[in-house]
């Protein structure tokens, strides 16, 4: 019997950790080549990990709630497969057991930061990053005992060298930031909760954590302001409803309104680039791909936000097939990390639930979301050479939020008003 050691797999350009959820086998039991071991998380996504060789596992070597780095072992395999022994480093004795990498892994929910259940918040700051920005371990300690969240840590314009944070950029802060909640995490409320004999309790789960943790912290973060636009999409309507089956059979998949929307975004965001932007301290990043990202409804009631990337470079048959496979994806559990990565705008689709408009909030660090309303028959006065008439059209709201710290009602309001263009001036395309 040969022995191979599971590693904690490389799940992302930026990941470099991950928290042990739960552990799927325990030792004696057998396992089948790419069968799930273990449940991981990172600061992006659930994960579960499966093993590359069938066998039996001997020893767990990471326990649940720990934080393990990428590439060290957490487990010992027995296999009957004859493995191919790595080389040992010249600086280390050889080990008697191979090392396999699972880069092949199944996310299971949460695009979004928090701390785990079995970890305190002010436990992961010191490790937490939204990207690969550097902090000393002086600023890390300074960070973890005052209970900086993340997006607190990287709000902080750093004049050391390289851009870093420096303990006077961090103490500055400090002065003019507001109390930390007593909890580390969420804000506490004004008046608690109170429960009833007859009330029933129900604890959030992970991803429901997660979600309150990252609305808190952009509310917080970025003054939202919201513009309202509604749309004339009539013309879309009707295109829509005459090639959805012929799409339905050459594609196998359904053509629904959102590729058509986030065609318009994209085209909205070349006109206005200052919108597809984010914040790092005083610093304006403008981001030169358009990558949108698409909020889908889980089964569990939850959302997540897989990422459409370089929208604009895509045909509406593109962003149709590319939104579908996102989103069946999201529903099976089966996103990759990559895939809830690097958006710079957000779409949310509030009209699928049967509103009309909404007040989305910010997925930071992104400066702006836009909310699609309810499409509805509306009586609506045109236009024609014979004078003004009475006509039935179908109408939408478009709500766009936006950080007013870097964008003016200006430049939110000319925005949507531009998708709202673009969708009005819908030219029927034909599908590839």
């Amino acid at each position: 019997m040969a022995e191979v050691e599971l590693i904690m797999p490389k799940m992302g350009e930026s990941i470099m950790e991950a928290t042990i959820l739960k552990w799927l086998k325990q030792p004696g039991d057998p396992i089948g080549q790419d069968e799930s071991v273990l449940e991981v998380a990172t600061d992006k996504v659930d994960t579960e990990v499966p093993s590359l060789y069938p066998g039996t596992l001997k020893k767990i070597l990471a326990r649940e709630g720990e934080v393990v780095q990428v590439g060290k072992a957490i487990a010992i395999i027995e296999t009957t497969v004859a493995v191919q022994q790595q080389p040992s480093k010249p600086s280390a004795p050889a080990k008697p057991v191979e090392k396999i990498s699972t880069p092949t892994v199944v996310p299971v929910m949460a695009p979004v930061t928090i701390s785990t259940a079995t970890q305190p918040k002010q436990e992961l700051i010191a490790s937490r990053r939204m990207t690969n920005r550097f902090y000393s371990p002086l600023v890390r300690t300074i960070a973890k005992k005052e209970k900086l969240s993340g997006i607190e840590l990287e709000s902080i314009s750093g004049t050391g060298a390289g851009g870093r944070v420096t303990k006077k950029d961090l103490l500055s802060f400090l002065q003019f930031r507001r109390p930390a909640s007593p909890s580390g995490t969420l804000s506490a409320p004004l008046v608690p909760a109170v429960i009833g004999p007859e009330d029933e309790i129900l604890q959030m789960d992970r991803m429901r954590r997660m979600i309150a943790e990252r609305m808190v912290d952009s509310k917080r973060v970025s003054p939202h302001v919201t513009s309202f636009v509604e749309a004339d999409v009539t013309s879309i309507v009707h295109w829509r409803e005459e090639k959805k089956g012929d799409f339905l059979k050459k594609f196998g998949e359904n053509l629904t309104f959102t590729p058509v929307f986030v065609q318009a975004v994209a085209k909205a965001i070349q006109d206005f680039p200052m919108i597809n932007i984010q914040v790092d301290g005083d610093r304006i990043v403008v981001k030169k791909e358009i990558n949108i990202g698409v909020a889908v409804a889980l089964p569990t009631g939850n959302l997540i936000v897989p990422v459409v990337r370089q929208a604009n470079k895509l045909d509406l048959t593109q962003l149709a097939r590319a939104i579908n496979d996102l989103a069946r994806r999201a529903r099976e559990n089966k996103l990759k990390p990559d895939d809830l990565t690097n958006g710079t705008y957000t779409v949310s689709n509030v009209g699928s639930f049967g509103n009309v408009m909404g007040t989305p909030i910010i997925m930071q660090p992104q400066a702006a979301i836009l909310a699609l309303g309810a499409i509805q028959k509306k009586p609506a006065v045109l236009e024609t050479p014979n004078g003004d008439v009475i006509a039935i059209r179908h109408k939408m709201f478009l709500s766009h939020s936006y950080d007013h710290r870097v964008i003016d009602g200006a430049l939110g309001g000319s925005f949507v008003r531009r998708v709202a263009d673009y969708l009005e001036k819908f030219e029927t395309p034909a599908l590839a």
